[in-house]
Parts: C-alpha cells; sequence; structure tokens
C-alpha cells in the first residue's frame, strides 16, 4: 500500500524488497538502519532498548527522535485499531 509513496521519496525497488526480509539489510545506511531498529522493537515488543533511543538521537535529535517514535506508535495503534475490528 506505501510502496508507491515510497518509491515517490527516494526508495529503491531493492531497499523496498529488502524490508520484506526478516533482519536489517546491510544496504540501508546508518540513519535508516537506526530507524528501522526502532520500528522493529516498537512493534515486535514494544519496549525499545535505551541504547536504540541514544543512537537515534545521536543521528537525529532529541525533537526528530521524539517524532520517529510518535509514527511508529501512530502505525502500530491504527494496525491493531483495523485488525480489531476487521476492517
Amino acid at each position: 500500500m506505501h510502496k508507491p509513496a515510497y518509491l515517490a521519496a527516494g526508495g529503491t525497488e531493492e531497499k523496498c524488497e529488502a524490508l520484506r526480509a526478516d533482519g536489517i539489510d546491510p544496504l540501508f545506511d546508518e540513519p535508516e538502519r537506526a530507524l528501522l531498529d526502532l520500528t522493529d522493537q516498537s512493534t515486535r515488543t514494544v519496549e525499545v532498548d535505551e541504547r536504540t533511543i541514544d543512537r537515534l538521537k545521536s543521528l537525529f535529535g532529541e525533537q526528530q527522535t521524539v517524532e520517529a517514535v510518535a509514527t511508529v506508535a501512530a502505525y502500530n495503534m491504527v494496525s491493531r485499531f483495523l485488525v480489531a475490528l476487521a476492517i
């Protein structure tokens, strides 16, 4: 569903396919890997370890880290809401 927007924003077909695999492919750069790590932890276990947050802050600063966490949390909430209501 989000693939066209991802590609329009500069994502590549190769990275799009890598997102489907388990783990984080080394073809992603450091900031991308940090965001994917946040997404995986938040989505799979809800808790995000302190090292991940510190890494995000060093790459993006505090405000963008909060925005990244809020974005992941919002998408997770929407997914759980839609699944619970079978929408």
